[in-house]
């Protein structure tokens, strides 16, 4: 496998060195025919205005002109006719310079930036006309600061030159067209001084460090004006000839890259139009291609070699399956005999769990007689009250019946009326706790849930003469419960208050208070009795434990207050209060 992977490797390189090759020449072959190109439409640009100073020289009234520079008649001529030329032909500027440089009329004479009056010595395009030839010059405008190609002719006058006709052609839209192009295109000059490019930035860096005489050759002639004249690549030569080399160049906004690059001579002045490809796109384009090749024989060889294990695989396979039926057969009678023990024990399950429920059930039931039973003194005491006083009320009323005094009677009989509603709201709140029902779960009002348990262990509070305060918000809350079983709750932990202050001497106060706590609302019943001592916190919610004498209760009511508040999702805890008295906390769920 190893030596299989050892070979793709070899092949992927190879391949990458091969295609490399063949993509680095056919991107020489497509940039050349590039070149020639742009090389010909930019040779045709400048070659279109090449006669046009010997034309302009063929007009009399400059040559009158520079015979009589003083003639203002000549000289507005000469100026309108240079400014004529100029509209037509789309040039940048035509002027008229005498022997000594200064320059008499020009196509802008009537622009803040007018060539007349400057002086032009200096340019070597002038030097070359005045000498007979044609002048020839790319540079930065002294006055106007725009750069231009220059060309001057000589103005001959029987035999003699008595002047220059100059004209400036802007190259502003062939670099427009080099922008545009989208490739990286470069005009540099005899010296590599990059004065056309395709991105503005690239405009006057230079190819390679210029020699000090060269520096000094363009700063006498302002070829450049002030431009630093920056190296692209300062750390190396460049000579790029007519042919193809690789290069690293560190381009403006590019960094320091290799790329391909290829020139061509242009123009007369020793010009050379470069095209530069950007290397490392061809490398991870030769790269990607020598990729595929690799992972395509990778993915051959491990295909021949998963074909083989394949065919191994399906030999195991076959002995294995032959076993495993054999495995298969003896298994499936001791799977079916399991299946029919877990289905017993499943039945046994539920059925043990129904026993659990009803007997939970029943413990709440025990529960909530157990209470009754607790209460049954107070509650007798409640009846008796209003029996006498049913008895006395009646047998008034039959006396004042009897000497006719009716509004009496009738004031009897509605008392009578009012004390058995009375009994009648007593009985039917026994009832209503004493009933034997499922849970409903359901939103229940605390408030309200309070005052119908304080209603059955208001007997016992009178009797005992304790106070209960209420500290209940202004908005009602609502739980989720069954509102019976959290009467039961409530009925335990107020007479389990109640009870804990019976023998006292002290404040004999049972406060109930309830407040919301994120999703859950929290009911406190503090009293003010001994405490619970330490050692019996941790089983206080135990079934059957108690610290009360026996026969006053069964230790269940804490245990089946637990159970009741865990079923709604709550919880119920017990804790002794600064003042020495204890206070239990439920805590149940929202509605």
């Amino acid at each position: 496998m190893l030596l299989a992977l050892a070979g793709c490797l070899l092949l992927a390189g190879i391949s990458y060195r091969f295609l490399l090759d063949a993509r680095l020449d056919a991107e020489r072959l497509t940039n050349s025919h590039r070149l020639d190109f742009y090389t010909s439409s930019l040779e045709s640009a400048l070659a279109k205005h090449e006669p046009l100073p010997v034309i302009l020289g063929l007009e009399r009234t400059l040559g009158e002109f520079l015979g009589a520079p003083q003639d203002g008649r000549l000289r507005e001529a000469a100026n309108r006719y240079l400014e004529t030329v100029q509209r037509q032909t789309g040039i940048a500027a035509a002027y008229l310079i005498n022997p000594a440089g200064d320059t008499l009329a020009s196509s802008n004479w009537a622009t803040p930036q007018s060539f007349v009056g400057q002086n032009y010595a200096f340019r070597p395009y002038f030097s070359a006309a005045l000498n007979g030839d044609t002048g020839r010059f790319y540079g930065v405008g002294v006055t106007t600061g725009e750069p231009g190609y220059f060309i001057a002719a000589p103005l001959r006058k029987a035999g003699a030159t008595i002047g220059v006709v100059a004209v400036k052609v802007s190259l502003n839209a062939i670099e427009s067209a080099m922008t545009q192009s989208g490739e990286r295109l470069l005009l540099a000059d005899r010296y590599g001084v990059v004065f056309l490019a395709a991105r503005p930035e690239w405009r006057y860096r230079t190819l390679a460090p210029l020699a000090a005489p060269v520096a000094a050759e363009l700063r006498s002639t302002r070829q450049y004006a002030d431009h630093s004249l920056a190296p692209l690549s300062p750390s190396r030569v460049l000579e790029i000839l007519g042919q193809a080399i690789t290069v690293r160049l560190a381009l403006p906004n590019e960094g320091i890259q290799e790329y391909v690059a290829q020139s061509r001579p242009a123009g007369r002045l020793g010009w050379q139009l470069l095209m530069l490809s950007d290397m490392q796109a061809t490398r991870r384009a030769a790269a990607g291609e020598a990729a595929a090749i690799g992972f395509a024989a990778a993915f051959a060889a491990a295909l021949a070699v998963y074909l083989r294990l394949q065919r191994r695989r399906r030999a195991e396979r076959l002995a294995a399956e032959i076993e495993l039926e054999a495995r298969i057969a003896e298994r499936t009678s001791e799977l079916l005999l399991a299946n029919t023990t877990l289905e017993q024990k499943v039945g046994e399950l539920k059925q043990a769990e129904d026993i659990l429920r009803e007997t939970r059930n029943d413990a709440v039931q025990a529960g909530k007689l157990a209470v009754l039973g607790q209460m049954a003194a107070g509650i007798t005491h409640e009846l008796n009250q209003p029996l006498a006083a049913l008895t006395t009320l009646s047998d008034n009323a039959v006396k004042l019946l009897a000497r006719g005094e009716s509004g009496e009677v009738n004031e009897n009989l509605a008392q009578i009326s009012e004390l058995a509603s009375r009994m009648g709201r007593i009985v039917g709140e026994l009832k209503s706790f004493a009933r034997k029902s499922p849970a409903a779960w359901q939103a229940v009002s605390v408030a309200a849930a309070i005052e119908q348990a304080l209603f059955l262990v208001e007997s016992v509070r009178h009797t005992r003469r304790l106070s209960i305060e209420l500290e209940l918000p202004p908005t009602d809350l609502k739980v989720r419960a069954d509102p019976v079983r959290l009467e039961q709750v409530l009925v335990n932990l107020l007479r389990n208050g109640l009870d804990a202050m019976a023998e006292g001497v002290g404040d004999k106060r049972l406060i109930v208070s309830c407040h919301s706590s994120g999703k859950q609302v929290v009911i406190d019943i503090s009293d003010f009795g001994p405490g619970i001592p330490a050692e019996i916190l941790p089983h206080l919610f135990e079934p059957f434990y108690t610290t009360k004498p026996a026969g006053e209760g069964l230790g269940l009511g804490l245990a089946i207050s637990r159970a009741i508040v865990e079923g709604c999702g709550g919880e119920i805890s017990a804790h002794n209060t600064a003042e020495g008295g204890a206070c239990f906390s439920v805590r149940l769920p929202a509605a």
